[in-house]
């Protein structure tokens, strides 16, 4: 698919919003006093602490946009790159497709997560990025991106967030090129957790997994038959659960411990809060390595 147009959030959006006297403030500052943070905020804080005014831009920031329905391309490879793109809502990934259509998905971008395709430093973009789920997603305008790089705790935030997404690609590489089938998505499923925790859209050790068969196998270079047998093999190890959308971790621990997953290559934890500490904690008190083992497909 092409991109018909870049939606930026405007000028006047950021603003409005940044230049509201202290004491006054629309939805943005009211929710921000309430401590309602987004995944956005909540993303950026984690690498850095925020003031208030960087608060209500990159809230402003974040709730402008628009949606977008699954298996939607945002921008094609072979794109010029500009300005910055901000996931909202929803799960949106990097892909690459190959000539005879099989594709390879190099990311997840999940909410809060930021991609600045400035930093490519590619006159043409040599990867695409598709929504995997609906999606609300912010084109933020070059111009923009320049005034939020003069805030100190912003830039440094953008910088380390840039960094993570660095060193989660080299974990992925580990993953594919020395994993099991059944230990890459192991960690995948770790990963997911952590990140998606760290901007407060987890229960307990439940969350949202919007994604398919076909998208996990896409990602860990398996066939879906294999994800299925590999799903079956965690699931009846008790480590798993799906209902419908619904993902669970059921022993974190020991998901951790087949995986080899350490969380330290996301930099979540140094501003992280006592709550979001307590299953980083978890994760070091490994237990026992269960017995997994091949077994015939079952539907997940």
């Amino acid at each position: 698919m092409k991109v018909t147009t870049y939606a930026y959030v405007s000028a006047a959006q950021l603003v409005r919003v940044v230049a509201v006297p202290k004491g006054q403030g629309g939805r943005e500052m009211q929710l921000l006093r309430q401590g309602a943070h987004g995944p956005l905020v909540r993303k950026l804080e984690a690498f850095a602490p925020l003031q208030v005014t960087d608060r209500v831009a990159l809230t402003a920031i974040e709730t402008a946009g628009q949606f977008f329905p699954a298996g939607k391309d945002l921008i094609c490879e072979g794109d010029r790159p500009q300005g910055m793109l901000v996931i909202g809502q929803g799960f949106a990934c990097q892909y690459k497709l190959r000539e005879n259509g099989t594709r390879q998905i190099l990311a997840y971008l999940l909410p809060g997560d930021v991609c600045d395709l400035a930093t490519s430093r590619l006159d043409r973009m040599d990867y695409a990025i598709g929504t995997l789920s609906t999606c609300r997603a912010v084109w933020v305008a070059p111009w923009i991106v320049a005034d939020l790089q003069r805030r100190p705790a912003v830039m440094q935030a953008l910088q380390t967030a840039a960094r993570v997404n660095e060193a989660t690609l080299r974990a992925w590489l580990v993953n594919i090129g020395c994993r099991s089938a059944v230990e890459r998505l192991a960690h995948l499923f770790c990963e997911l957790y952590v990140r998606l925790r760290a901007v407060g859209l987890t229960k307990d050790q439940t969350f949202l997994l919007p994604i398919t068969q076909v998208d996990l196998a896409d990602t860990a270079g398996i066939t879906p038959v294999h994800v299925n047998r590999s799903l079956g093999t965690l699931r009846r190890a008790g480590l798993i659960e799906r209902k419908g959308r619904h993902f669970t971790i059921l022993d974190l621990p020991r998901l951790a411990e087949i995986a080899e997953f350490k969380a330290n290559y996301l930099q979540l934890d140094e501003m992280a809060s006592e709550r979001d500490r307590s299953t980083s904690q978890q994760l070091r008190a490994i237990g026992p390595h269960p017995h997994v083992s091949e077994a015939q497909p079952r539907t997940f």
